[in-house]
């Protein structure tokens, strides 16, 4: 059975007078542990939870925002498939946007930096392709809603 886990790539807009791509920054969290990769905020369902509980839950953990803070974009969801240690993993990302581009992030000691970047920074500092692709595909989501407007 593949371990699950599931979390948000949260964005924020720094200036609707500016169109995405350039008013758009993503939220990655730097790991205090391993290799200290960056990653949006994410982490393992726990028993009779069900996947959004479990990315709300998370993303308040990690990063100290919660559903107060968070807007859940409603029409996106990424899932990836990886291996780790040999096992099977799942992860299901979700897209929220920070209400309110000021408020600050608290980190949990699973991690020891956080940075808010535009796309190509985020894809660079996220090394996993799967990941950079997740990236994109919000950026491009984010971009389609705009136009839509």
């Amino acid at each position: 059975m593949a371990l699950r886990a599931c979390g948000f790539i949260v964005f924020r807009r720094l200036c609707d007078s500016v169109p995405p791509p350039g008013n758009i920054e993503f939220l990655l969290l730097q790991t205090s542990y391993g290799e200290h990769h960056w990653t949006p905020p994410k982490g393992h369902v726990d028993p009779g939870e069900d996947d959004l509980t479990t990315a709300l839950r998370e993303t308040e953990e990690e990063a100290g925002l919660g559903s107060e803070h968070l807007q859940v974009v409603d029409d996106f969801a990424h899932e990836l498939r990886y291996e780790v240690g040999g096992r099977p993993k799942e992860v299901l990302y979700w897209l929220a946007e920070l209400r309110d581009p000021g408020t600050a992030v608290m980190l949990s000691n699973e991690h020891q930096e956080y940075r808010w970047v535009r796309l190509e920074e985020a894809c660079m500092l996220a090394k996993y392709r799967d990941l950079q692709e997740t990236l994109r595909a919000a950026q491009k989501h984010l971009e389609a809603r705009q136009h839509q407007q």
